[in-house]
């Protein structure tokens, strides 16, 4: 999956930092990824970070990640509370936060948000991710947005109906908040992955953008 480093074993220790602007943002671009990595590797540490949440989002995101990375070997969790939507006058703040808690981390995957991402907090949680793990396999998810943003991707992970329908019934059970919003729903999350798998040569997928891939 890809371009882990090829020595590293199955058995052994995959470390995954997944980055998330905003509550919901790892688990509606990448969440059937992380459940096929707990599940395919059991020793799979992962470091999640909400870089935004307040009022009952804070809740929603712990309660998210708790379930998300139940069965993770090891789960270490940061919900904070920069501004939705002032990211790039936050940047330097973000950033400093992130170099604090995150620099020894040596993640083996990164997933985070594309650099040319619609959503302004979406972008610059993409640099500080390649500005801070340059060493690291990265993986930009994708989220569907009223802007149309969806681009080109050139890395996907393939899911199962089951991988799939956990998905998104955990993005129903957890995040309440967002249900109200038109686009936010199964069948968004179902055609999606049905569009990528399509592209895959697979039922559903989860798609990524790479711009560097090294073996």
């Amino acid at each position: 999956m890809f371009a882990l480093d090829p020595s590293l074993g199955r058995d052994e220790p995959l470390r995954v930092l997944a980055l998330g602007a905003h509550a919901d943002d790892v688990e509606i671009g990448a969440g059937g990824t992380v459940f096929r990595l707990i599940a395919e590797r059991p020793q799979t540490e992962v470091t999640l970070v909400v870089f935004s949440a307040s009022g009952a989002r804070i809740d929603e995101a712990r309660a998210s990640a708790d379930a998300l990375l139940a069965d993770a070997a090891r789960a270490d969790v940061h919900v904070l509370g920069f501004r939705d939507g002032y990211f790039p006058v936050e940047a330097a703040e973000v950033k400093g936060w992130a170099q604090a808690h995150l620099e020894g981390l040596r993640p083996h995957l990164v997933l985070t948000h594309r650099r040319d991402d619609a959503h302004q907090d979406h972008r610059v949680v993409a640099d500080l991710a390649w500005q801070t793990f340059r060493g690291a396999a990265i993986a930009a998810y994708e989220i569907p947005k009223w802007d149309g943003d969806l681009d080109r991707p050139n890395a996907y992970v393939a899911l199962d109906a089951a991988t799939l329908d956990r998905k998104v019934a955990h993005l129903g059970a957890h995040f309440a908040s967002q249900q109200a919003k038109g686009w936010y729903d199964g069948e968004t999350f179902r055609g999606l992955a049905r569009i990528r798998g399509v592209e895959a040569g697979a039922r559903y997928a989860e798609a990524f953008h790479c711009a560097k891939l090294v073996w």
